[in-house]
């Protein structure tokens, strides 16, 4: 059986699945393992849990191929580990590339197109019909990501600082100490400026609430997460017309929970692409990485024939 195994590692979980041609013989998820994340130990763990798990549902013993997309893919190390364990699965050949580059072949097959990436971390990726690729973003948490969900609590935060030394009314203080479980300002200040600290992209969903009931520094933040997307992708464009002679417009598309579940950032995004680019197609809905990844397995499968 020509069965072919893809992985989609994002930050927060792992997503694996087996499919033998068109036929979905097994999914599973697990936790992250983005060792920046969870350590390494962790992350090998949950990568073969993950895999006992997906290869039992599947009833194989091995696959063709494999294609795996990680955060953090170019790190050292991590191809060499996750490969490690591919061969103790009997993995016949592998790969591991960056979450994006799933992303993008989810949505694009191979072909031309740009991808925003708004979840835990952000990045914009596009391709060119000749296949030269250009992107904008994705620094990491601490020197971009801007729009992501961890930019969304960080300058949440940072703002409703701001707002409480201006005596200026927002929630955001409140409820974040809610969640982490501080009692003063003190506390929470010690918290957030800890190492390696509380995980900030947890709390965009309630930034995201708070925005939608009218908190003045929420919805700040959203709205200029909203505004950076959009900047990302309008800057791919300009680079791929640019570099590549591009006189047509590639279809752009998105993944990930800041844009798929808060209303007051994909609005907007949408609404600024359209007016900035009203002939450049924009998808209506969330990519599944996982399915970049397989079709990526299934062209290593191909080539090893």
């Amino acid at each position: 059986m020509n069965a072919v195994l893809g992985i989609d590692g994002g930050g927060t979980r792992t997503r694996a699945s087996i499919v033998a041609g068109e036929q979905v013989l097994a999914f599973a998820e697990n936790g992250s393992i983005k060792r920046l994340r969870v350590g390494a130990e962790v992350a090998e763990g949950n990568l073969r849990a993950l895999l006992k798990d997906v290869f039992a549902q599947a009833g194989v013993s091995g696959v063709k191929a494999a294609s795996a997309g990680v955060a953090s893919a170019t790190m050292p190390g991590v191809a060499e580990w996750i490969t490690t364990v591919f061969n103790d699965f009997r993995v016949e050949r592998s790969e591991v590339v960056g979450d994006e580059v799933i992303a993008l072949d989810a949505a694009f097959k191979g072909g031309p197109g740009i991808l925003q990436i708004a979840g835990t971390g952000s990045n914009c990726i596009g391709r060119a019909p000749d296949g030269g690729r250009e992107c904008a973003g994705g620094w990491s948490s601490r020197l971009g990501d801007e729009g992501s969900g961890y930019w969304i609590g960080l300058h949440a935060v940072r703002r409703a600082l701001n707002a409480y030394d201006r005596k200026q009314p927002t929630r955001v203080l409140e409820t974040v100490g809610q969640i982490w479980g501080t009692r003063t300002i003190n506390e929470l200040v010690n918290l957030g400026d800890s190492t390696p600290g509380p995980d900030f992209a947890a709390l965009a969903p309630a930034i995201s609430q708070l925005a939608e009931e009218g908190d003045p520094v929420a919805a700040g933040v959203l709205k200029q997460a909203a505004t950076d997307l959009v900047d990302f992708v309008l800057l791919v464009r300009a680079k791929l017309h640019r570099k590549h002679n591009l006189t047509a417009e590639v279809p752009v598309a998105w993944i990930g929970s800041v844009i798929g579940k808060a209303r007051l950032v994909s609005e907007p995004f949408i609404a600024g692409l359209r007016a900035a680019a009203p002939e450049m197609p924009v998808g209506q809905s969330e990519v599944a990485g996982i399915e970049g990844a397989v079709w990526r397995a299934q062209q290593l499968a191909k080539t090893a024939s």
